[in-house]
């Protein structure tokens, strides 16, 4: 299992993800951090990113703050 370190800036104008330094991500994102809404697409997107399965990625730490810690396989 690898984590990474990602801060999140939601109401974003347009998603992407951008690789600070090794271990650690931007991610801009368009949803408001409302109901998990930010949340649920951060997920997909660092999914699509490294070309694995939503399912594989969970966050380990952070779920309410833009500074979280995410689990990879």
């Amino acid at each position: 299992m690898a984590k990474i370190s990602v801060k999140v800036i939601p109401r974003a104008k347009k998603n992407t993800v951008e690789c600070v330094k090794e271990g650690e991500y931007r991610v801009r994102l368009t949803a408001p951090p409302v109901n998990e809404k930010a949340n649920h697409l951060l997920i997909k997107l660092l999914a699509k990113h490294f070309g694995i399965a939503p399912s594989h990625i969970w966050i380990v730490s952070g779920e309410n703050s833009r500074q979280k810690i995410i689990g990879l396989p």
